[in-house]
């Protein structure tokens, strides 16, 4: 492998480790380094799939861990729209009294 290759797959490394900081998935870095830094989605999908490879128990906790807080957040977004309906609920019933 070349030098100018080495450096590109270090820069994408670098920018991958960059994603995992802001919890992003393999997806949403594929798509972010596509979009801002036109790095083709299966350039970050390989460089990805081999930090994996080198880095398997990091990676299985990594999934675990933004699993759970989607999980979270979609029960605390559950948990905000039932409240604005009950509220509505309330405020339509004292209207209509």
């Amino acid at each position: 492998m070349g030098d100018s290759s080495a450096s590109y797959i270090r820069m994408v490394h670098h920018l991958i480790e960059e994603c995992i900081l802001f919890k992003m998935s393999k997806e949403e870095c594929m798509e972010a380094l596509s979009k801002h830094a036109n790095i083709e989605p299966v350039i970050t999908s390989t460089v990805w799939k081999e930090l994996e490879k080198e880095n398997k128990e990091f990676f299985e906790a990594y999934a675990r861990s933004t699993r759970e807080e989607e999980r979270g957040s979609r029960a605390e977004t559950r948990q905000r729209i039932q409240k604005m309906l009950s509220d509505a609920s309330k405020l339509h019933d004292t209207q209509h009294r």
